[in-house]
């Protein structure tokens, strides 16, 4: 830009967005952000679109995110804003996932005279993202959006906020323009590389634990782990919601953690006697309850966090590196120098026990349904295959995700989105910002009938946006989840879980969208396919069992049901 060339505050918001890779915002239009949207309006690099809930953008955006490891914005104004924004800010804190929430903030003469809709917004969002910031003056906008996008995707990476006052964006500032954000990883130290190998080679049952700081390094990162546990026979784990961090149908692979994980997952663990945790925080899920790992066993922790090292514990070996660049340094310096073949043939056979017990266990069969509903293990069985084609699959939080967590195979990065918050209406606002990310690939959302009602409406953003993505909605008339937990705790008490009736598919028609409602298991896989071909979003709406709970309790009989026809 030329010296002495001015431009507006909202202006200057942007030029930093761009600087940080954003290319698509989400919003519930605000009066307090005008500025914003105005400096938008003459940008063609961001897709600005608009949704039926600040909620739902908060979700979209968390989504791409995930997928693209790169920012995308959600806006809301002042408190009512940010208060709907901050259950997907909050995924995206528990996920490490990149994103920039602008939230309109009363004017400047306003401020602190309990204003309109007025709240400390930094205050509020602080706890929840990594930086929360309210610019005191307009020719600050710009620095302090471009260090919150910086610090969006430093070390391990999260949600920023950014209060911006309705005045300062319509004021005129000095015009600039800023490099793109480029962000280096921490490379492992090779004294640290030579001391896991060490304490590898003196486990007797070791596991390899990844998580999502190996997603974060895409293909590459997962390449580097499938040579290590090849190279050094480890067993490998996912951490929970983090499945298609190492590919399912390697015989290495035994099983994802967490919420739904069959029996040999958790054994596998707790008699593990040396854990490499690599990516992963460790979160409770992940641990089973902080309980890996066991007493006893030593723990070898690689993260980008310092903080994060060890998790609840004091590894062995805290090691503050990029995943994938650690993964990779690992293996080639277990090349270099094998162990000795007595050694390899004893963990040989160890690393090849796993693989079998996890898939004995994750096999779909037929669950415990009546015969008037449609059996959940059906159901999977043919999103399986669609998965297995190539499809991303969006989950939300329910009991109805365990099914496909424990049986579907991921095989392919960046084919699984969910989220470690647990927060319920997450996956048709994730499917539509996945599908944003990926249009290359086929999407599908899997929500409870609670989930559904929640952000539901959001198919007619995608409807709109023209964002073709799939939902299957299983509805089973309850809060399935804490239905199970009453059962479990207060046995014959249930309360305030029950839900009336719903019509999924006619609510979607009503949107504009595709509705088909299976009546008979064997419609399932033709219907899932004529949603998968179609040019827009489409809604399956499944009636399951009120009393096929869980995953864990829904015994197998022998599944006489085909397999899901292909995709194309």
């Amino acid at each position: 830009m030329t010296p002495g060339q001015v431009h507006t505050g909202g202006r200057a918001v942007v030029e930093a967005l761009l600087a940080a890779g954003v290319d698509h915002a989400f919003c519930v239009p605000g009066e307090s952000f005008l500025g914003v949207l105005d400096a938008l309006y003459d940008e063609p690099r961001i897709r600005v679109i608009a949704t039926r809930h600040e909620g739902g953008a908060a979700f979209m955006a968390e989504a791409f995110g995930k997928l693209t490891r790169r920012p995308a914005v959600c806006m809301g104004t002042r408190m009512v804003g940010a208060g709907n924004l901050a259950i997907g800010i909050h995924t995206a804190h528990q996920d490490s996932t990149p994103l920039i929430a602008l939230l309109g903030q009363v004017s400047t003469r306003a401020r602190h005279r309990e204003a309109f809709q007025e709240a400390e917004l930094a205050q509020v969002l602080g706890p929840i993202t990594k930086w929360a910031v309210e610019p005191p003056a307009a020719d600050r906008l710009g620095e302090l959006t471009l260090r919150a996008g910086r610090i969006a995707v430093s070390g391990r990476p999260g949600p920023v906020a950014i209060a911006l006052r309705e005045d300062l964006l319509s004021a005129e500032v000095a015009a600039e323009r800023y490099g793109r954000i480029d962000v280096a990883r921490p490379a492992p130290d090779p004294g640290q590389v030579l001391a896991a190998l060490s304490l590898l080679r003196a486990a007797e049952r070791p596991v390899l634990l990844v998580g999502g700081g190996v997603l974060a390094g895409g293909a590459e990162a997962v390449a580097a782990c499938v040579r290590l546990a090849e190279t050094e026979h480890l067993p490998v784990v996912t951490a929970w919601r983090r499945p298609d961090a190492f590919p399912n149908d390697h015989p290495l692979y035994a099983g994802m953690s967490g919420l739904s994980a069959p029996p040999s997952v958790a054994r596998l663990l707790h008699a593990s006697d040396v854990v490499l945790a690599i990516g992963t925080r460790l979160n409770e899920y992940t641990t089973f309850e902080y309980s890996v790992p066991a007493p006893g066993a030593r723990l070898i922790h690689v993260d980008v966090c310092a903080e994060l090292l060890g998790g609840l514990t004091t590894p062995a070996l805290g090691c503050l590196a990029d995943a994938g660049q650690f993964a990779a340094a690992l293996a080639a310096a277990a090349g270099a120098e094998p162990c000795s073949p007595a050694r390899r043939s004893e963990r040989q056979a160890y690393a090849a026990a796993a693989h079998p017990a996890w898939e004995r266990e994750t096999v779909p069969s037929r669950g415990k349904a009546r015969p008037e509903y449609l059996d959940q293990q059906v159901i999977v069985a043919a999103l399986r295959e669609a998965v297995r084609q190539g499809a991303i699959m969006a989950t939300d939080a329910g009991n109805f995700s365990g099914w496909p967590a424990r049986y579907v195979r991921w095989n392919e990065p960046g084919t699984f989105v969910g989220p470690t918050s647990g927060a319920m209406g997450y996956a048709i606002p994730a499917a539509i910002g996945a599908k944003l990310a990926r249009p290359d690939r086929p999407v599908i959302a899997t929500v409870g009938d609670g989930g559904f009602l929640m952000t539901g409406a959001e198919i007619e953003t995608a409807v709109r946006e023209q964002v073709p993505v799939t939902a299957l909605v299983y509805d089973n008339q309850q809060y399935g989840t804490i239905r199970t937990h009453q059962q479990a705790v207060h046995p014959g008490r249930p309360i305030a879980t029950a839900l009336g009736p719903i019509d999924a598919a006619a609510f979607a028609r009503s949107l504009g969208a595709i509705g088909l409602t299976p009546r008979d298991e064997g419609e399932i896989p033709q219907a899932l396919r004529e949603a998968l071909q179609a040019d827009r979003p489409a809604v399956l709406h499944l009636r399951v069992d009120p009393e096929q709970l869980s995953v864990g309790s829904d015994a197998p009989r022998p599944l006489a049901i085909e397999p899901a026809p292909g995709l194309s």
